[in-house]
């Protein structure tokens, strides 16, 4: 995994895993805030707001995403 730092030029979407430095948690993000520069975020089941300089995005490339992608069973094909 690869950690790309957020500016203000950069697109983070409701939904998708942050790493925040401070606590080293992956946390969940709920709403960016360009505008007044922070992040509220979902982490350990309660809302939190922080900078967003605080905040790295997640870089997976498309072997790790293979192999994280969970697997049916099978059994309803065919």
């Amino acid at each position: 995994m690869k950690f790309q730092e957020i500016n203000k030029a950069t697109n983070v979407f409701p939904g998708e895993y942050l790493l925040h430095e401070p606590s080293q948690q992956i946390v969940m993000c709920g709403a960016y805030k360009k505008i007044e520069g922070t992040i509220k975020v979902l982490a350990n089941g309660k809302l939190m707001e922080d900078s967003i300089e605080n905040f790295r995005k997640i870089q997976v490339n498309k072997e790790e995403q293979q192999l994280r992608k969970p697997r049916s069973c099978g059994g309803c094909k065919g």
